[in-house]
C-alpha cells in the first residue's frame, strides 16, 4: 500500500510539471503567433515574393554607405535601372517555389505540406521547379510516410523537387529527402540514420513483486506482441522483431527507388554522416547551403515562397503540446 501512496504522489508530481512546462510552452507560442496569423479566415496561403527581399537587403547596404548627394542619385539610377518591369503579354519568368518542412515527430507540418503542395500543383507550369527547405530528425513511420508521399505528388507530375537540408535530415526526415530531384546538404548537416527503432518499458515484474495483477485480452494471435504491463513471450519478442524488419525493407525499397544508386547494405544501417561525407556516399547529390541556392535560382527565376497557416482554438493547441509530451512513440523511423 505504501508503495503505491509513493507511487500516486509521484505520478501527481510528473503529471504537474508536464502540464506546467506545457502550458509555458502555449503561452509562448500564442505570444510568438500573435499578430502573424492569417488574415480574412482561419486558414490562409500566404504568398511572398523573395526577389524582393533579396533586392531590398543590397539597396539599404548602399543607400546607407552612399556618401553625398552625387551617389544618392546615381545609385537612384541604378535602382531604378534595376527595378523589372513586364509589358503586358510578356512571358514571365520560370518560378521556384519554395517550402518549409520543420519536422517534429508527428510530423505535424505535413498537414500544412499537402496544402502547399496542392497550390503548387494548381499553378505551376513545366518550367517552374519546387524547392523544399527541409529539417527533420525523424519520427512516426506514418506520418513521414505521408510526408514523402505529398513529395512524391510534384514527381509524378513532372515538376523538378529540389531538397535542401541546411541542419539534419535523418531517419524519417531522410525517407522524405530522398525523394527529390536533386538533394542538397550543407557540409555538417546530419544526413542518413536509415533504420527503424521501437522501445518500450515493461513492468510485469514491478507489479508482480507488489502482487499486482494485469489482465491483457485479445481477438487474433499477434493482435499485441509487446505489452507495458504484461509478460511479454519470446514469441512475441520475435513476432515484432519481424514487423520492424518489414518497416525497414519498406524503406529501403523506396530508397532503391528514388535514389538507385545507393550502396544500400552500406548505408542502411542505421546510422548517420556529416554532409560531406554523405555526398561521398551518394546519400546527397551536392554540398551547399539553401541561401546560395536561392541567391543563385533569384538571377533567373521568381521567388515565391508559399506558406498554410491553419489557426488553432487554444484547447486545441493545448491538447497538441499535451500529446507531443505525453505521446509514447511504439515504432519510429
Amino acid at each position: 500500500m505504501e508503495f503505491l501512496n509513493d507511487y500516486g504522489l509521484f505520478l501527481a508530481k510528473a503529471v504537474t510539471i508536464v502540464i506546467a512546462i506545457a502550458a509555458v510552452a502555449m503561452v509562448l507560442a500564442t505570444l510568438a503567433g500573435r499578430g502573424r496569423g492569417p488574415r480574412g479566415g482561419r486558414e490562409a496561403l500566404e504568398v511572398r515574393r523573395l526577389n524582393e527581399r533579396y533586392r531590398d537587403m543590397g539597396r539599404r547596404i548602399e543607400r546607407t554607405l552612399a556618401r553625398g548627394r552625387r551617389d544618392r542619385r546615381r545609385l537612384a539610377r541604378r535602382e531604378k535601372h534595376d527595378t523589372p518591369r513586364r509589358g503586358r503579354g510578356e512571358a514571365r519568368l520560370p518560378r521556384l517555389y519554395v517550402l518549409d518542412f520543420e519536422g517534429d515527430l508527428r510530423a505535424s507540418a505535413v498537414e500544412s505540406l499537402r496544402e502547399e503542395v496542392s497550390a503548387v500543383l494548381r499553378n505551376a507550369r513545366s518550367d517552374d521547379e519546387v524547392l523544399v527547405r527541409l529539417e527533420s530528425g525523424g519520427g512516426t513511420v506514418p506520418s513521414y510516410g505521408l510526408a514523402a508521399s505529398q513529395l512524391a505528388r510534384l514527381r509524378d507530375k513532372g515538376i523538378r523537387v529540389t531538397i535542401c537540408v541546411d541542419r539534419v535530415a535523418a531517419s524519417g526526415g531522410y525517407l522524405m529527402a530522398a525523394v527529390a530531384d536533386h538533394l542538397v546538404a550543407a557540409p555538417f548537416a546530419v544526413i542518413g540514420s536509415i533504420g527503424v527503432v521501437a522501445q518500450l518499458p515493461n513492468l510485469h515484474r514491478l507489479l508482480k513483486r507488489h502482487d499486482i495483477d494485469y489482465e491483457l485480452h485479445t481477438a487474433g494471435e499477434h493482435k499485441r506482441t509487446l505489452t507495458v504491463f504484461g509478460e511479454n513471450t519470446d514469441a512475441g519478442r520475435e513476432k515484432f522483431r519481424e514487423e520492424l524488419d518489414a518497416v525497414h525493407d519498406l524503406f529501403k525499397q523506396h530508397l532503391a527507388r528514388y535514389r538507385p544508386a545507393l550502396d544500400l547494405p552500406r548505408v542502411a544501417t542505421g546510422e548517420f554522416w556529416l554532409g560531406s561525407r554523405a555526398r561521398e556516399l551518394d546519400l546527397v547529390d551536392a554540398v551547399g547551403t539553401s541561401d546560395d541556392l536561392l541567391l543563385e535560382r533569384g538571377e533567373r527565376m521568381d521567388l515565391v515562397h508559399l506558406r498554410w497557416r491553419r489557426h488553432e482554438p487554444l484547447g486545441r493547441r493545448l491538447s497538441l503540446v499535451l500529446e507531443s509530451v505525453l505521446a509514447r512513440i511504439r515504432t519510429s523511423y
